[in-house]
């Protein structure tokens, strides 16, 4: 007799079931090994730290001395003392660089900057953000002539917003070189309680005020406080919190230390280590370039 074909028997439905689990199972296994490498990969990038800026080409100034105001609120005056004792600089302009981190699209990027002053006039900001050392972002930003203008590699930003918020930044900013909050005439003192005091600012034909606090025991700035717009769109204003850490480190009376915070936000966007401090170089040509 002819030999008959007999089919394998088909399978059931429950055991294609688990063959399909299974592959299903070993596929999503390989696709979160692949996350888990990628994430382990980024994690590590973003904690590598830059090689500084190298240091720019400028070349630093005399600097005198001035005698400090005698009319200035307590804890404003025991803070001048601390920093300086009874003289104080006189600073025109100022080249600040170092290294920290800052937030962005929700992302904290290892950072290197450079922030140089047109003291109480202008400034530019050279900001690269970096993975693994290497620049991925980067910022150019000005304050000139009353005006501000931030270049991002997604757009350019720039209005009475941003105006409003890079003239707090050029006062703010001063906290590298505090004695211009009392050798320059516009800027105004006013008494506040034992540790605080009120700092008013020009902005153009307006005043701007901060709200400085004081450290209890040691007398030195601690933070300053103020109302700016987040962004160039906003009606409202928030409080914007600057604050110093570290006050005369090295022997430099300036904070080694500076952390930036929007106060609608759970921690500081900018977390900044003060590495040089250039005091009155001639930028007046230099803080309108590109770059370093």
């Amino acid at each position: 007799m002819p030999a008959v074909a007999t089919l394998p028997p088909r399978q059931t439905g429950a055991r294609r079931v688990r063959r399909t689990r299974r592959r299903t199972g070993r596929s999503l296994r390989y696709v979160a090994g692949e996350l888990s490498v990628l994430a382990a990969v980024g994690w590590f990038g973003l904690r590598v730290q830059p090689d500084p800026l190298l240091q720019p080409a400028v070349t630093p100034g005399d600097v005198p001395m001035a005698s400090l105001p005698a009319d200035l609120p307590e804890p404003v005056e025991r803070f001048y003392r601390t920093l300086y004792g009874d003289r104080i600089p006189v600073v025109d302009s100022a080249v600040i660089s170092g290294r920290g981190t800052m937030r962005i699209a929700g992302i904290t990027f290892p950072a290197r900057f450079r922030f140089s002053h047109l003291i109480g006039d202008a400034y530019r900001h050279y900001i690269e953000l970096t993975f693994f050392g290497r620049p991925v972002v980067t910022v150019d930003e000005w304050f000139l002539d009353g005006h501000a203008r931030l270049e991002l590699p997604f757009g350019v930003s720039e209005g009475p917003n941003v105006d409003q918020g890079a003239n707090l930044a050029l006062w703010a900013e001063a906290v590298w070189m505090p004695s211009v909050w009392v050798t320059d005439p516009r800027v105004r003192w006013e008494a506040g309680d034992d540790t605080s005091a009120r700092l008013t600012v020009p902005f153009g034909d307006d005043l701007e005020t901060f709200e400085v606090h004081f450290d209890a025991d040691t007398g030195r700035l601690e933070r300053m406080e103020s109302l700016r717009f987040k962004g160039a769109t906003n009606e409202a204003r928030t409080r914007w919190v600057n604050e110093a850490f570290d006050w005369n480190a090295d022997g430099l009376p300036v904070p080694a230390r500076a952390a930036v915070t929007w106060a609608d936000e759970s921690g500081p966007w900018a977390d900044l280590r003060t590495e040089s401090v250039i005091y009155n170089a001639d930028l007046r040509e230099y803080v309108r370039q590109q770059g370093p």
